[in-house]
């Protein structure tokens, strides 16, 4: 299965670059483009609409302001879709989460911090682990590395105060 990070503008690209290396570092194929829920509605539509065909197993929304592309998208399908409130205004990104976060009932957007990519990403691998053991091995695997690397950091500041 793949994921679609849907952005809506090439601005937001550094804050998604790290989850898709994320995802493709799980062997998780990507497809990524550019379109806005308010200018480009029926690109959308379409990309969305043909997603399954394609293989496409969760959708990762990133848009900033007033940013209803992860509603639009979940308008268009049952598949997963994970929102990424991008922090583009002087309101730091507020609107865009708020945005984001306030669904109506039945077209669930699961919303993630601004900014926040890369746990995106670990949650679409997380849904797809369900179904799949060796990611979730690989998943559990990501985790224990994690541990590791705070373990090192609390040695490292431990040994610098004596």
């Amino acid at each position: 299965m793949k994921v679609a990070v849907v952005m809506g503008s090439d601005s937001d690209l550094p804050v998604l670059k790290p989850a898709i290396k994320l995802l493709h570092d799980f062997n998780v194929e990507t497809e990524v483009i550019v379109a806005s829920a308010h200018r480009t509605p029926s690109r959308v539509r379409e990309f969305v609409s043909t997603a399954q065909e394609r293989g496409i197993g969760a959708f990762i929304s990133a848009a900033g302001a007033a940013a209803h592309l992860g509603g639009v998208i979940a308008s268009y399908t049952t598949l997963p879709v994970i929102g990424v409130p991008i922090n583009a205004t002087a309101l730091n990104g507020m609107d865009a989460l708020l945005s984001t976060v306030q669904m109506p009932s039945g077209i669930p957007v699961a919303t993630m911090a601004i900014n926040g990519a890369k746990n995106a990403a670990i949650f679409a691998v997380e849904i797809f682990a369900l179904s799949d053991p060796v990611l979730r091995q690989k998943l559990s695997d990501y985790r224990l590395q994690m541990a590791k690397e705070v373990e090192a950091k609390a040695a490292k500041v431990a040994s610098e105060l004596q």
